[in-house]
């Protein structure tokens, strides 16, 4: 069994595919509900390996209790992933380097309660297996304040076979390895896309949905769509608008695609560079400059956190990084370790001078 792509979406495709035809339904009700492809995606593969899962296991969808989904994600969480260190390796946080992260298990359990919720949408008579967990107690993080209270929001059921997982704060690059990843780029294009993540702040999925209109070089414009089909005009650099008429001029394919960003050799030239084609860009370019952190999204966070360093406020952030909750955008303030040391060396002043 595995995933296959049809059209603007994805299904169960081979051995006991049809076994769990309800999977298709509802990955092509999440397209239909104008999820992004990246989430369809995501969940299809969270699908895939429950109904992988199942098939070893000889269990049926109407017949997945609590019980087998607790068995589940036990299994979720011996799961060994190919290609990783071996069983020697221990994360920082004690956990094997070769086993799944509490969020891929999280999405995968998201998946599946979506899934069931369908389910019991179309089939009222259909009892739902996952338990639902008490209302949060606590607001989001940014929320717990007087300063973001205002954007508090209604607590949200999260269930209780959930994994704990940590939450992470944006990791940038510094500035030595953003000179480095960028000195490696020799296309038009290549520093074109690295300059719209690192001085926009645009995600990968955002550069490259692109098209040519989307961009006003002379007024140094762009209009992103983001995540949920939310539209934002973004400010574009004077370099990077430089770049990106140079990249027009001289290096862009002719092609029939409205979009701006085009393979430029290979079979597939002239077509829309695809995440794939991106993925391997950043990782040929992390492999000869020797930035093994230099991912799409590092560039992204380190525009948001050369924005919080610089003091921008955090309403212009938001706007900027197209986050839809401002406490996203409030993780970037504590990355600003100019403001940080700045207000430690005052407090000691004020010790010292009280001494």
């Amino acid at each position: 069994m595995f995933l296959e792509r049809v059209d603007d979406g994805w299904v169960l495709a081979g051995d006991d595919a049809g076994r769990f035809g309800v999977v298709n339904e509802y990955l092509s009700y999440l397209v239909d509900r104008n999820y992004s492809p990246r989430t369809v995606r995501s969940y299809g593969y969270g699908l895939l390996a429950f109904c992988r899962w199942l098939a070893g296991e000889d269990v049926d969808l109407a017949a997945v209790t609590t019980d087998v989904l607790v068995r589940f994600l036990a299994a979720c969480r011996a799961e060994r992933v190919a290609g990783r260190p071996g069983p020697n390796v221990i994360r920082m946080d004690g956990r094997r380097a070769d086993g799944l992260s509490p969020a891929t298990i999280n999405l995968r359990l998201a998946a599946v309660s979506g899934l069931f919720v369908f389910r019991s949408m179309r089939d009222p008579d259909a009892r739902n297996p996952v338990p639902k967990g008490r209302e949060a107690k606590w607001l989001a993080a940014g929320e717990r304040g007087g300063m973001l209270g205002h954007v508090s929001r209604a607590p949200k059921r999260r269930s209780v076979l959930r994994v704990r997982d940590r939450q992470r704060l944006p990791k940038p690059l510094d500035h030595d390895d953003v000179v480095a990843l960028l000195e490696s780029l020799h296309t038009w294009r290549d520093r074109a896309i690295a300059g719209l993540m690192l001085f926009s702040g645009l995600r990968s999925g955002e550069v490259l949905a692109l098209d040519v209109s989307d961009v006003d070089i002379g007024g140094r414009w762009l209009s992103v769509t983001g995540k949920g089909g939310k539209d934002r005009r973004v400010p574009l650099d004077v370099d990077v608008a430089g770049v990106i008429q140079t990249y027009l001029l001289a290096e862009r394919p002719e092609t029939a695609s409205s979009r701006l960003f085009i393979v430029a050799k290979g079979p597939t030239r002239g077509e829309p560079l695809s995440p794939a084609g991106l993925r391997s860009v950043f990782r040929y370019h992390r492999e000869i400059s020797g930035v093994t952190g230099g991912h799409p999204h590092a560039l992204r966070h380190t525009f948001g956190t050369a924005l919080a360093e610089a003091g921008v406020d955090l309403a212009v952030m938001q706007a900027l990084l197209g986050h839809a909750h401002i406490d996203t955008t409030a993780r970037y303030v504590h990355l600003a370790p100019i403001y940080v040391k700045a207000e430690f060396d005052a407090a000691r002043s004020r010790q010292r001078a009280e001494t």
